[in-house]
Protein backbone atom coordinates (compact mmCIF):
# COMPACT_ATOMS: atom_id res chain seq x y z
CA UNK A 1 0.00 0.00 0.00
CA UNK A 2 3.17 2.33 0.95
CA UNK A 3 3.62 2.25 -3.02
CA UNK A 4 0.67 2.81 -4.12
CA UNK A 5 0.31 5.71 -1.78
CA UNK A 6 4.09 7.01 -3.29
CA UNK A 7 2.82 6.40 -7.08
CA UNK A 8 -0.10 8.19 -6.21
CA UNK A 9 1.73 11.05 -5.00
CA UNK A 10 4.30 11.20 -7.92
CA UNK A 11 1.98 11.20 -10.60
CA UNK A 12 -0.81 13.70 -8.78
CA UNK A 13 0.78 15.60 -5.80
CA UNK A 14 -0.06 14.75 -1.94
CA UNK A 15 -4.01 14.18 -1.81
CA UNK A 16 -6.18 16.45 0.34
CA UNK A 17 -8.44 14.13 1.53
CA UNK A 18 -8.69 10.27 0.58
CA UNK A 19 -12.57 9.17 0.16
CA UNK A 20 -12.66 5.28 2.11
CA UNK A 21 -15.05 3.57 0.26
CA UNK A 22 -17.12 0.45 1.42
CA UNK A 23 -19.27 -1.29 -0.57
CA UNK A 24 -22.41 -2.39 1.21
CA UNK A 25 -25.16 -5.13 0.24
CA UNK A 26 -26.67 -2.66 -1.74
CA UNK A 27 -23.60 -1.91 -3.83
CA UNK A 28 -23.76 1.63 -2.03
CA UNK A 29 -20.69 3.03 -1.19
CA UNK A 30 -20.37 3.98 2.27
CA UNK A 31 -17.03 5.40 4.90
CA UNK A 32 -14.76 8.49 5.90
CA UNK A 33 -12.87 11.08 4.53
CA UNK A 34 -9.31 10.56 5.27
CA UNK A 35 -6.71 13.44 5.42
CA UNK A 36 -4.36 13.34 2.87
CA UNK A 37 -1.29 12.43 4.66
CA UNK A 38 -2.99 9.95 7.23
CA UNK A 39 -2.85 6.40 5.07
CA UNK A 40 -0.90 4.96 7.51
CA UNK A 41 -4.01 5.32 9.87
CA UNK A 42 -5.93 3.13 7.20
CA UNK A 43 -2.72 0.63 7.15
CA UNK A 44 -2.29 0.66 10.49
CA UNK A 45 -5.71 -0.59 11.60
CA UNK A 46 -7.00 2.63 13.40
CA UNK A 47 -9.74 3.46 11.43
CA UNK A 48 -13.02 1.55 12.08
CA UNK A 49 -16.59 1.36 11.36
CA UNK A 50 -19.67 -0.33 12.33
CA UNK A 51 -19.27 -3.89 11.14
CA UNK A 52 -23.19 -3.65 10.63
CA UNK A 53 -22.25 -1.09 7.88
CA UNK A 54 -22.41 -4.31 4.95
CA UNK A 55 -25.79 -4.74 5.18
CA UNK A 56 -28.20 -1.57 5.90
CA UNK A 57 -31.24 -1.41 4.13
CA UNK A 58 -31.55 0.77 1.14
CA UNK A 59 -33.03 3.68 3.13
CA UNK A 60 -29.91 3.43 5.39
CA UNK A 61 -31.31 2.14 8.70
CA UNK A 62 -29.99 -0.97 10.18
CA UNK A 63 -32.10 -4.55 10.40
CA UNK A 64 -32.45 -6.06 13.57
CA UNK A 65 -33.29 -9.19 11.65
CA UNK A 66 -29.67 -9.91 10.31
CA UNK A 67 -28.48 -10.14 13.80
CA UNK A 68 -26.34 -7.19 13.33
CA UNK A 69 -25.86 -3.80 14.77
CA UNK A 70 -27.59 -2.50 18.07
CA UNK A 71 -28.97 -5.75 18.91
CA UNK A 72 -25.60 -7.46 19.58
CA UNK A 73 -23.98 -3.71 20.62
CA UNK A 74 -22.81 -2.55 17.00
CA UNK A 75 -19.36 -4.10 17.56
CA UNK A 76 -17.23 -2.29 15.23
CA UNK A 77 -14.76 -3.72 12.70
CA UNK A 78 -11.15 -2.72 10.97
CA UNK A 79 -11.12 -0.88 7.99
CA UNK A 80 -7.92 -2.70 5.18
CA UNK A 81 -7.66 -1.33 1.98
CA UNK A 82 -7.62 -3.13 -0.80
CA UNK A 83 -4.40 -2.90 -3.16
CA UNK A 84 -4.60 -1.32 -6.41
CA UNK A 85 -7.30 1.02 -5.83
CA UNK A 86 -5.71 4.25 -4.58
CA UNK A 87 -7.26 6.61 -7.47
CA UNK A 88 -7.71 9.98 -8.72
CA UNK A 89 -11.34 11.65 -7.96
CA UNK A 90 -10.88 14.01 -10.96
CA UNK A 91 -14.50 15.61 -11.15
CA UNK A 92 -13.86 16.81 -7.15
CA UNK A 93 -12.15 20.45 -6.44
CA UNK A 94 -8.53 20.01 -5.06
CA UNK A 95 -6.60 16.84 -5.19
CA UNK A 96 -8.69 14.36 -4.24
CA UNK A 97 -7.95 10.49 -4.10
CA UNK A 98 -10.48 7.26 -3.28
CA UNK A 99 -9.63 3.49 -2.18
CA UNK A 100 -11.86 1.13 -1.56
CA UNK A 101 -11.76 -0.79 1.76
CA UNK A 102 -12.90 -3.69 3.34
CA UNK A 103 -13.81 -4.31 7.02
CA UNK A 104 -12.35 -7.24 9.18
CA UNK A 105 -14.72 -9.05 11.46
CA UNK A 106 -14.06 -7.87 15.31
CA UNK A 107 -11.92 -11.10 15.78
CA UNK A 108 -9.70 -9.83 13.10
CA UNK A 109 -10.80 -12.01 10.53
CA UNK A 110 -12.28 -11.13 6.62
CA UNK A 111 -15.79 -10.96 6.76
CA UNK A 112 -18.15 -12.87 5.33
CA UNK A 113 -20.96 -10.79 4.65
CA UNK A 114 -18.60 -8.73 2.20
CA UNK A 115 -19.70 -8.55 -1.38
CA UNK A 116 -16.37 -8.65 -2.41
CA UNK A 117 -15.49 -11.58 0.06
CA UNK A 118 -18.43 -13.80 -0.98
CA UNK A 119 -17.23 -12.83 -5.14
CA UNK A 120 -14.10 -14.00 -3.62
CA UNK A 121 -14.82 -17.30 -2.23
CA UNK A 122 -16.95 -18.55 -5.91
CA UNK A 123 -13.17 -17.67 -7.62
CA UNK A 124 -11.84 -20.09 -5.09
CA UNK A 125 -14.29 -22.95 -6.36
CA UNK A 126 -13.62 -22.21 -9.99
CA UNK A 127 -9.55 -22.02 -9.23
CA UNK A 128 -9.84 -25.64 -7.43
CA UNK A 129 -10.97 -26.88 -10.77
CA UNK A 130 -8.37 -25.06 -12.61
CA UNK A 131 -10.84 -22.75 -14.11
CA UNK A 132 -10.62 -19.15 -14.79
CA UNK A 133 -14.03 -16.74 -15.55
CA UNK A 134 -13.46 -14.02 -18.37
CA UNK A 135 -15.81 -11.66 -18.04
CA UNK A 136 -17.20 -8.22 -19.44
CA UNK A 137 -20.00 -5.88 -18.31
CA UNK A 138 -22.50 -3.73 -20.11
CA UNK A 139 -23.80 -0.66 -18.09
CA UNK A 140 -26.81 1.63 -18.88
CA UNK A 141 -28.03 4.92 -17.76
CA UNK A 142 -30.09 7.61 -18.20
CA UNK A 143 -28.87 11.75 -18.12
CA UNK A 144 -31.79 13.26 -17.06
CA UNK A 145 -32.66 17.14 -16.25
CA UNK A 146 -31.89 18.72 -12.86
CA UNK A 147 -34.70 17.84 -10.32
CA UNK A 148 -35.91 20.67 -7.31
CA UNK A 149 -37.36 18.06 -5.08
CA UNK A 150 -36.36 14.13 -4.43
CA UNK A 151 -39.69 13.09 -5.43
CA UNK A 152 -40.00 14.65 -8.91
CA UNK A 153 -40.75 12.54 -11.64
CA UNK A 154 -37.92 12.30 -14.12
CA UNK A 155 -37.33 14.63 -17.53
CA UNK A 156 -34.99 13.68 -19.86
CA UNK A 157 -32.63 16.76 -21.79
CA UNK A 158 -33.77 19.40 -23.66
CA UNK A 159 -34.23 18.52 -27.63
CA UNK A 160 -33.93 14.47 -26.68
CA UNK A 161 -35.68 12.02 -29.41
CA UNK A 162 -38.19 9.57 -27.38
CA UNK A 163 -35.86 6.60 -29.25
CA UNK A 164 -32.12 7.53 -29.65
CA UNK A 165 -30.89 4.23 -30.95
CA UNK A 166 -27.25 4.51 -31.69
CA UNK A 167 -28.04 8.48 -32.82
CA UNK A 168 -24.75 9.99 -33.17
CA UNK A 169 -26.24 13.55 -33.21
CA UNK A 170 -27.66 12.85 -30.07
CA UNK A 171 -24.13 11.64 -28.60
CA UNK A 172 -22.54 14.63 -29.79
CA UNK A 173 -24.98 17.19 -27.93
CA UNK A 174 -23.45 15.67 -24.48
CA UNK A 175 -19.88 15.59 -25.88
CA UNK A 176 -18.98 17.30 -23.01
CA UNK A 177 -20.02 15.20 -19.74
CA UNK A 178 -19.28 12.23 -22.30
CA UNK A 179 -16.24 13.03 -23.12
CA UNK A 180 -15.26 13.93 -19.58
CA UNK A 181 -17.29 10.75 -18.59
CA UNK A 182 -14.59 8.86 -20.49
CA UNK A 183 -11.27 10.58 -19.21
CA UNK A 184 -12.21 10.09 -15.72
CA UNK A 185 -12.51 6.19 -16.83
CA UNK A 186 -9.08 6.49 -18.02
CA UNK A 187 -7.33 8.11 -14.94
CA UNK A 188 -8.82 5.20 -12.40
CA UNK A 189 -8.23 2.57 -14.97
CA UNK A 190 -11.75 1.85 -15.89
CA UNK A 191 -11.15 0.01 -19.13
CA UNK A 192 -14.29 1.09 -21.40
CA UNK A 193 -14.63 -0.23 -24.98
CA UNK A 194 -17.71 1.10 -26.59
CA UNK A 195 -20.11 4.14 -25.74
CA UNK A 196 -23.39 4.41 -27.47
CA UNK A 197 -26.69 6.11 -27.15
CA UNK A 198 -29.13 3.58 -26.19
CA UNK A 199 -32.79 3.49 -27.34
CA UNK A 200 -34.83 5.52 -24.33
CA UNK A 201 -34.15 9.21 -24.40
CA UNK A 202 -31.61 10.57 -22.51
CA UNK A 203 -29.95 6.81 -22.15
CA UNK A 204 -26.31 6.01 -23.03
CA UNK A 205 -24.78 2.77 -22.38
CA UNK A 206 -20.83 2.03 -21.92
CA UNK A 207 -19.37 -1.05 -22.08
CA UNK A 208 -16.06 -2.65 -20.63
CA UNK A 209 -13.23 -4.82 -21.78
CA UNK A 210 -12.94 -8.09 -21.24
CA UNK A 211 -11.02 -9.34 -17.79
CA UNK A 212 -9.80 -12.42 -16.19
CA UNK A 213 -9.46 -10.32 -13.08
CA UNK A 214 -13.56 -10.73 -11.94
CA UNK A 215 -13.09 -9.10 -8.51
CA UNK A 216 -11.94 -6.04 -10.65
CA UNK A 217 -15.02 -6.22 -13.14
CA UNK A 218 -17.13 -5.48 -10.05
CA UNK A 219 -15.51 -3.12 -8.71
CA UNK A 220 -15.34 -1.21 -12.42
CA UNK A 221 -18.83 -1.21 -12.43
CA UNK A 222 -19.36 -0.04 -8.54
CA UNK A 223 -16.89 2.65 -8.93
CA UNK A 224 -17.88 3.65 -12.95
CA UNK A 225 -21.94 4.49 -11.44
CA UNK A 226 -20.51 7.13 -8.92
CA UNK A 227 -18.42 8.41 -11.44
CA UNK A 228 -20.93 9.31 -13.78
CA UNK A 229 -22.95 10.55 -11.11
CA UNK A 230 -20.58 12.80 -9.68
CA UNK A 231 -19.53 14.22 -13.49
CA UNK A 232 -23.11 14.50 -14.69
CA UNK A 233 -24.06 16.13 -11.21
CA UNK A 234 -21.02 18.51 -12.07
CA UNK A 235 -22.58 19.82 -15.52
CA UNK A 236 -25.76 20.85 -13.94
CA UNK A 237 -27.39 17.20 -14.76
CA UNK A 238 -28.51 14.24 -12.59
CA UNK A 239 -28.08 10.75 -14.02
CA UNK A 240 -29.37 7.44 -12.41
CA UNK A 241 -29.04 3.89 -13.12
CA UNK A 242 -32.19 2.94 -11.40
CA UNK A 243 -33.78 0.06 -13.20
CA UNK A 244 -36.98 1.72 -14.79
CA UNK A 245 -36.93 5.88 -14.26
CA UNK A 246 -39.69 5.86 -17.16
CA UNK A 247 -42.87 3.83 -17.43
CA UNK A 248 -42.94 3.82 -21.36
CA UNK A 249 -39.11 3.89 -21.85
CA UNK A 250 -36.58 0.90 -21.75
CA UNK A 251 -34.89 0.34 -18.19
CA UNK A 252 -31.05 0.40 -17.49
CA UNK A 253 -29.69 -3.43 -17.11
CA UNK A 254 -26.39 -4.92 -16.61
CA UNK A 255 -25.59 -7.31 -19.21
CA UNK A 256 -22.40 -9.61 -18.09
CA UNK A 257 -20.81 -11.78 -20.74
CA UNK A 258 -18.73 -14.83 -19.36
CA UNK A 259 -16.63 -17.51 -20.82
CA UNK A 260 -14.03 -19.53 -18.69
CA UNK A 261 -10.24 -20.54 -19.32
CA UNK A 262 -8.47 -23.38 -18.07
CA UNK A 263 -5.15 -23.50 -16.68
CA UNK A 264 -3.63 -23.34 -19.80
CA UNK A 265 -6.10 -20.57 -21.67
CA UNK A 266 -7.92 -22.55 -23.43
CA UNK A 267 -12.06 -21.20 -23.43
CA UNK A 268 -14.22 -24.47 -21.85
CA UNK A 269 -16.49 -23.52 -23.80
CA UNK A 270 -15.32 -23.82 -27.53
CA UNK A 271 -16.82 -26.62 -29.45
CA UNK A 272 -14.41 -29.59 -30.73
CA UNK A 273 -15.06 -28.59 -34.34
CA UNK A 274 -15.64 -25.22 -35.73
CA UNK A 275 -19.37 -24.20 -37.06
CA UNK A 276 -21.06 -27.00 -34.58
CA UNK A 277 -22.61 -24.63 -32.53
CA UNK A 278 -22.58 -24.50 -28.60
CA UNK A 279 -20.45 -27.03 -26.83
CA UNK A 280 -22.28 -29.54 -24.64
CA UNK A 281 -20.33 -27.57 -21.66
CA UNK A 282 -21.45 -24.42 -22.68
CA UNK A 283 -25.04 -25.88 -23.07
CA UNK A 284 -24.77 -27.40 -19.92
CA UNK A 285 -23.71 -23.64 -18.20
CA UNK A 286 -26.53 -22.03 -20.09
CA UNK A 287 -28.97 -24.86 -18.22
CA UNK A 288 -27.32 -24.22 -14.57
CA UNK A 289 -28.07 -20.32 -14.90
CA UNK A 290 -31.26 -20.74 -16.53
CA UNK A 291 -32.72 -22.98 -13.83
CA UNK A 292 -30.78 -20.90 -10.96
CA UNK A 293 -32.47 -18.12 -12.34
CA UNK A 294 -36.27 -17.44 -10.51
CA UNK A 295 -34.56 -18.48 -7.13
CA UNK A 296 -32.36 -15.83 -7.67
CA UNK A 297 -34.03 -13.20 -9.11
CA UNK A 298 -33.57 -11.10 -6.26
CA UNK A 299 -29.94 -10.98 -6.85
CA UNK A 300 -30.67 -9.85 -10.24
CA UNK A 301 -33.29 -7.58 -9.58
CA UNK A 302 -33.18 -6.36 -6.13
CA UNK A 303 -35.51 -3.08 -5.72
CA UNK A 304 -38.74 -2.39 -5.81
CA UNK A 305 -38.89 -0.52 -9.44
CA UNK A 306 -36.26 -3.46 -10.33
CA UNK A 307 -39.96 -5.64 -11.00
CA UNK A 308 -41.02 -2.90 -13.56
CA UNK A 309 -38.53 -4.21 -15.73
CA UNK A 310 -40.38 -7.60 -15.89
CA UNK A 311 -43.84 -6.39 -16.87
CA UNK A 312 -45.27 -7.20 -20.49
CA UNK A 313 -43.55 -5.30 -23.28
CA UNK A 314 -40.60 -3.79 -21.02
CA UNK A 315 -38.13 -3.62 -23.36
CA UNK A 316 -36.25 -6.34 -20.94
CA UNK A 317 -36.04 -10.10 -21.43
CA UNK A 318 -38.10 -11.73 -18.40
CA UNK A 319 -37.88 -15.34 -18.50
CA UNK A 320 -35.40 -18.36 -18.10
CA UNK A 321 -34.33 -18.57 -21.91
CA UNK A 322 -31.97 -18.86 -24.39
CA UNK A 323 -30.87 -18.11 -27.88
CA UNK A 324 -28.17 -17.77 -30.58
CA UNK A 325 -27.31 -13.95 -30.94
CA UNK A 326 -31.01 -13.14 -29.76
CA UNK A 327 -31.28 -10.17 -27.76
CA UNK A 328 -34.99 -11.24 -26.59
CA UNK A 329 -33.68 -14.05 -24.93
CA UNK A 330 -32.78 -14.04 -21.24
CA UNK A 331 -28.82 -15.86 -22.20
CA UNK A 332 -27.91 -15.09 -25.52
CA UNK A 333 -24.66 -16.49 -27.17
CA UNK A 334 -22.99 -14.04 -29.01
CA UNK A 335 -20.39 -16.46 -29.97
CA UNK A 336 -20.03 -20.14 -29.72
CA UNK A 337 -16.71 -21.13 -31.46
CA UNK A 338 -13.20 -20.59 -30.28
CA UNK A 339 -11.69 -17.71 -28.35
CA UNK A 340 -15.59 -15.83 -27.99
CA UNK A 341 -17.40 -18.60 -27.03
CA UNK A 342 -19.27 -17.43 -23.76
CA UNK A 343 -22.37 -16.66 -22.73
CA UNK A 344 -24.49 -13.06 -22.21
CA UNK A 345 -26.86 -12.97 -19.18
CA UNK A 346 -29.26 -9.90 -19.91
CA UNK A 347 -31.39 -10.44 -16.55
CA UNK A 348 -29.79 -7.63 -14.55
CA UNK A 349 -30.83 -4.25 -13.99
CA UNK A 350 -28.09 -1.56 -13.56
CA UNK A 351 -29.25 -0.90 -9.98
CA UNK A 352 -27.64 -4.18 -9.05
CA UNK A 353 -24.68 -5.24 -6.62
CA UNK A 354 -22.14 -6.54 -9.23
CA UNK A 355 -20.21 -8.39 -6.68
CA UNK A 356 -23.70 -10.21 -6.07
CA UNK A 357 -24.41 -10.81 -9.91
CA UNK A 358 -21.80 -12.02 -10.92
CA UNK A 359 -21.10 -14.82 -8.15
CA UNK A 360 -24.63 -15.61 -8.99
CA UNK A 361 -23.79 -16.26 -12.17
CA UNK A 362 -20.46 -17.84 -11.83
CA UNK A 363 -22.40 -20.28 -9.06
CA UNK A 364 -25.15 -20.97 -12.05
CA UNK A 365 -22.54 -22.29 -14.61
CA UNK A 366 -20.85 -24.44 -11.79
CA UNK A 367 -24.65 -26.35 -11.18
CA UNK A 368 -24.81 -26.25 -14.95
CA UNK A 369 -21.73 -28.18 -15.11
CA UNK A 370 -22.24 -30.63 -11.78
CA UNK A 371 -26.03 -31.38 -12.32
CA UNK A 372 -26.48 -31.39 -16.06
CA UNK A 373 -30.06 -30.02 -15.90
CA UNK A 374 -32.58 -30.00 -18.88
CA UNK A 375 -31.64 -27.51 -21.24
CA UNK A 376 -34.75 -26.21 -23.89
CA UNK A 377 -34.76 -25.66 -27.19
CA UNK A 378 -33.43 -22.02 -28.10
CA UNK A 379 -36.52 -19.58 -28.27
CA UNK A 380 -35.19 -19.18 -32.31
CA UNK A 381 -36.32 -23.00 -32.68
CA UNK A 382 -40.22 -23.25 -34.09
CA UNK A 383 -40.67 -25.96 -31.78
CA UNK A 384 -39.56 -24.22 -28.55
CA UNK A 385 -42.25 -23.71 -25.75
CA UNK A 386 -42.52 -20.31 -23.97
CA UNK A 387 -40.42 -20.43 -20.75
CA UNK A 388 -42.31 -19.55 -17.05
CA UNK A 389 -42.25 -15.75 -17.00
CA UNK A 390 -40.13 -14.61 -14.06
CA UNK A 391 -41.78 -13.31 -11.45
CA UNK A 392 -43.27 -8.82 -11.16
CA UNK A 393 -43.73 -9.38 -7.39
CA UNK A 394 -40.43 -7.72 -5.29
CA UNK A 395 -42.33 -9.48 -1.95
CA UNK A 396 -42.46 -13.33 -3.92
CA UNK A 397 -38.59 -13.35 -5.21
CA UNK A 398 -37.06 -12.43 -1.54
CA UNK A 399 -39.14 -15.29 -0.23
CA UNK A 400 -38.27 -17.21 -2.93
CA UNK A 401 -34.55 -16.56 -2.52
CA UNK A 402 -35.00 -16.97 1.41
CA UNK A 403 -36.24 -20.96 0.97
CA UNK A 404 -34.21 -21.54 -2.01
CA UNK A 405 -31.28 -24.34 -1.91
CA UNK A 406 -29.46 -23.07 -4.83
CA UNK A 407 -28.96 -19.63 -3.39
CA UNK A 408 -27.62 -21.52 0.22
CA UNK A 409 -25.30 -23.02 -1.80
CA UNK A 410 -24.33 -20.65 -4.09
CA UNK A 411 -23.94 -17.61 -1.20
CA UNK A 412 -23.98 -19.85 1.69
CA UNK A 413 -26.63 -20.19 4.17
CA UNK A 414 -25.57 -17.25 6.49
CA UNK A 415 -25.63 -14.87 3.68
CA UNK A 416 -28.95 -15.82 2.44
CA UNK A 417 -30.88 -15.49 5.60
CA UNK A 418 -28.68 -11.62 6.00
CA UNK A 419 -29.72 -10.94 2.58
CA UNK A 420 -33.36 -12.13 3.08
CA UNK A 421 -33.52 -9.93 5.92
CA UNK A 422 -32.84 -6.93 4.46
CA UNK A 423 -34.66 -6.97 1.84
CA UNK A 424 -37.70 -8.33 4.02
CA UNK A 425 -36.88 -5.11 5.83
CA UNK A 426 -37.12 -2.91 2.18
CA UNK A 427 -40.28 -4.86 1.55
CA UNK A 428 -42.01 -3.79 4.24
CA UNK A 429 -40.86 -0.11 4.63
CA UNK A 430 -41.32 0.67 0.57
CA UNK A 431 -44.28 -1.00 0.15
CA UNK A 432 -46.54 -0.41 3.33
CA UNK A 433 -45.99 3.88 1.86
CA UNK A 434 -49.53 4.87 0.60
CA UNK A 435 -48.73 6.47 -2.88
CA UNK A 436 -49.96 10.08 -4.16
CA UNK A 437 -51.60 8.04 -6.93
CA UNK A 438 -53.66 5.95 -4.84
CA UNK A 439 -55.08 9.26 -2.63
CA UNK A 440 -55.79 10.55 -6.47
CA UNK A 441 -57.99 7.78 -7.53
CA UNK A 442 -59.48 6.25 -4.28
CA UNK A 443 -59.82 8.60 -1.06
CA UNK A 444 -62.51 10.92 -3.18
CA UNK A 445 -64.41 7.96 -4.80
CA UNK A 446 -64.48 5.27 -2.32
Amino acid sequence: MKKDYEDYCAAHGRPDRIELMLCDINAVLRGKWLPGDSLSKLTGGSVRLPYSTYAPAIMGNEVEATGLGIVVGDPDGVLVPVEGTLKPVPWMPGNVAQIQVEMLTPEGEASPISPREILKSMLERYAERGWHPVVATELEFYILRPRERGDDPPQPPARTPAAQNYDLEVVARQEAILTEILAACDAQGLETDTLIAEYGPGQFEVNFHHTDDVLAAAETAVFFRRLVRGIVNRHGMEATFMAKPYADAPGNGMHVHCSILDDAGNNIFRPDAPGTGPSPLLKQAVAGVLDTMADLQVIFAPHMNSYRRFQPMSFAPSGPDWGLDNRAAGVRLPETDGKGARLEHRISGADVNPYLVLTAILGGILHGVDTNPDLPLPIDDPEAEMAPRLGHDWFDAVERFAASDHAAKIFGEDYRHVFAAVKNDEVQTLTGMITPVEYRYYLSRL
